[in-house]
This record gives C-alpha cells, structure tokens and sequence, in this order.
C-alpha cells in the first residue's frame, strides 16, 4: 500500500484526491487486492486515522457511503403506486357524470313571478286587510254599511286617511255594487288606478347617476347594494359611491356590498368631506366608462336642517360634474313605520329632487297600505319594494301583482 496525501490518483474508475471531509484516504491502485471488509471496483477509499490525514478533497463517491436499503428501495415505491392511484380516483372523480337536479331544485333556482314575490312579502297585510274584508263583505248588507266598514279596515291597514276617503269616494260612484264581490273588485280597480305602473327606466345616459337618501336604519345601505346587484345582473358597470363618511363602518359595509354585487367601490376615510368623495366618484365613474352610479349618503333625521343642507350641496357637485344629474333621487322608506314615512317625504322633498321611492320592509309590516298612502298624497312613484334578505329580494313595483297579492284570499 501507499500513501499519496496531496496527489491526483486514478484508481481504475475512480479519481481520488488526498481527503474525504476532512478524513485521510489510503489509496489502492489497481491490481492491488482490497483491504478485509471494504469493496471496490477497481480500487479502495480507505479511511486513515485523523491523526494520519492528508489535506485534500474526494472528487468521486467512495465505497465507504452507505447504499439504499432493498427495504427503504420497496417503501419509496409503494409510495409512488400510491400516489398515482390517488391521482388516479381524484381525475374519475372530476370527470363523472353529475346526477341530474331534481325537478323541484331546478324549479326552485328560477326566479319568482312578481305575483309570487308580492304575494309572500304581502302575507302580514293580506292577513289583516283580508280578515277586514271577509268579515264586512261576507254579510247580507246595504252598500253604505259595507262601505263604512271597508274604511275602517282600509284606514287599519295604514292606507292614511286621506287616501282612504279617496278610494271610498270613488266606490260610491261606481254604479250596480250590489255585492260584495262587486264592490272587492271595484276597489281593486281604483287601486291599480291610482297606483298606476311606473317601471324603473333604464340607464340611458352614461353614466346614470343615482342618489340614494334616507333617515338611519331604514336599510339604505342594504337596498343600494340589491339595486346594485340588479343593475349588474343586466350587464351594466356599476360604481358605488361611499358618501356616508359619518357612520361608523359605512364604508366597509357598502364594500361588503359591492363584492357581493361585482362592482367598484369610491370611498374615503371616516370623517372626509361627503362632496369631495362625490366629485371623485364621479371622476372614477367617467374614466373607467362606467353604465350607472349609485351613491350612498349618510342617514340624517329629517329635522336636521344642516344636514338636509349638506345633502343639497351634493346634488349641486353631481350636477356640476355631470349635467342634468342626478338622473334618479330615491328615497328610502321603512314600510314598517307607516304614517311617519309621508312626513319623512315631505322634508326630503324640500332638499332633493325625487324621482321615486323604495320602500323596504314590506314583508314584516302589516302596513303595506303606506304603499297607497306615499302615491296618493305624495305623488311619488313606488320604484321598487324590498320583500327579503335575499339579494333578488328588492322588486320592481308593479301595481297589479301588488293588488292581486293584496286581496288575494278574500277573493278565493
């Protein structure tokens, strides 16, 4: 044997070069028979005590290193057979034939008829105004008894006063009411007389710029972000607009919406000036080519003349930035509260050019007469109704689906 601690050595195969890590090597060249209990090819690597090490470095594998175990060799490949077969059953799964939806899941996907809507969110109403109805209709009487009973329940079911005196005025110059069958459908006749039908117009200037008002907690938020929703539905570009700077996490609330809905969202810190995050709202609006506009204000008591002032100060922002805008002022009412919604109104009007109402609520009130009370005495349009939580829950009115919903069981 001999020792080569610095020198290059061929050794058959095999390039060795004084130290392995740091431990001497003893180098057999070929020809030489290996020492007791190392293998080799052509020659040996074998380890020298640390006292006895060369400096160098092993440029090849010595037959020193341990080899992969027959064991460890079997695990590794059970593990690939295993991970194909999982590959395997998950690309079955992915591509299997789906069971057909039942009939009753795929009629439940398809959206309700505006008959259908109206007449689940009117159930309260209906409940009282047809009890009403049964009991004074369904006796043998003169006309003036059941006409003096029809505005009793009329009048309980937040029609108003005035409104009632209308409708009941109009029935005593109906001519043959010699029953109550008579008398129920010319009463539906003058409702959908006075209520009419007032589709919301579709956006026809680009953008069309929305303005969204009302007092705290009438769900204003929530109806800007349904409108939102149904406008997108169509194939508009829609951007919301946070202008309630003062409520605490308005803004983050309208975001939740507008991720909901698909849109874009303009919005300022907490405390900014409402105007100034208007002007640049509508900025973004024309530069990103965008179809509507919907922009939320802060909740304000109607008796706030200061806050009814800032509301004006916007409308005249929206109409310097965009002329003849705000193309649409709706104000949103709380069915619920009834009577007090007309005396909301009225201030607003003061402040905003209204074009329309969205009266939210409908479904949990038994007061859905307000909604007679708000086109008669007001002369503002009901544009849309909110019967659910759901986003497909803010309706287009329609005056025939909601009368044939309103009377519905007492005409059966």
């Amino acid at each position: 044997m001999r020792r080569e601690p610095l020198r290059r050595h061929h050794a058959g195969a095999r390039v060795v070069e004084g130290d392995l890590g740091g431990d001497a090597v003893e180098v057999a060249g070929a020809g030489f028979a290996p020492a007791a209990g190392d293998r080799g090819t052509t020659g040996v690597c074998k380890r020298l005590p640390a006292t006895a090490r060369p400096p160098g470095r092993c440029l090849g594998s010595c037959a020193s290193v341990n080899q992969p175990s027959p064991e460890l060799l079997l695990g590794a490949a059970a593990a690939v057979l295993l991970v194909s077969l999982l590959i395997a059953v998950l690309s079955w799964w992915r591509r299997r034939p789906l069971p057909a939806a039942p009939p009753a899941a795929a009629a439940a996907a398809e959206p309700a008829s505006p008959w259908t809507a109206f007449r689940a969110g009117l159930s309260k109403t209906r409940a009282l105004l047809g009890a009403r109805l049964r009991e004074t209709l369904g006796r043998d009487r003169t006309l003036a008894a059941w006409l003096d009973d029809l505005e009793e329940a009329l009048i309980l079911a937040d029609v108003g006063l005035a409104t009632t005196q209308r409708l009941i005025a109009a029935l005593r110059r109906h001519p043959g009411l010699d029953s109550a069958t008579a008398v129920l459908e010319a009463l539906k006749a003058e409702i959908r007389a006075l209520l009419g039908d007032n589709p919301p117009e579709r956006p026809t200037a680009k953008p069309l710029v929305i303005l969204v008002a009302g007092v705290n907690g009438v769900g204003k938020t929530t109806s800007i972000g349904k409108l939102a929703h149904r406008y997108r539905s169509a194939g508009n570009s829609v951007l919301l607009v946070a202008a309630d700077t003062f409520r605490a996490a308005a803004s983050e609330q309208l975001e939740v919406w507008a991720e909901r809905a698909g849109c874009d969202l303009v919005k300022h810190q907490s405390g900014a000036d409402p105007s100034a995050v208007v002007f640049d709202g509508l900025k973004a609006a024309q530069s990103r080519g965008a179809d509507v506009v919907i922009i939320d204000t802060a909740g304000r008591l109607h008796v706030k003349a200061n806050l009814m002032e800032e509301l004006k100060k916007i409308v005249r922002v929206i109409g310097r930035e965009i002329p003849a805008a705000p193309h649409e002022s709706f104000l949103v009412l709380d069915a619920t509260t009834g009577q007090n919604a007309l005396s909301q109104t009225r201030l607003f009007q003061e402040a905003l050019p209204l074009t329309g109402v969205i009266l939210t609520k409908l479904d949990g009130t038994a007061k859905g007469g307000v909604v007679l009370a708000v086109k008669s005495e007001l002369q503002l349009p009901i544009r849309y109704v909110g019967l659910g939580e759901a986003l497909d829950d803010l309706r287009p009115f329609e005056a025939e689906a909601f009368t044939a919903a309103l009377f519905e069981p007492a005409a059966a």
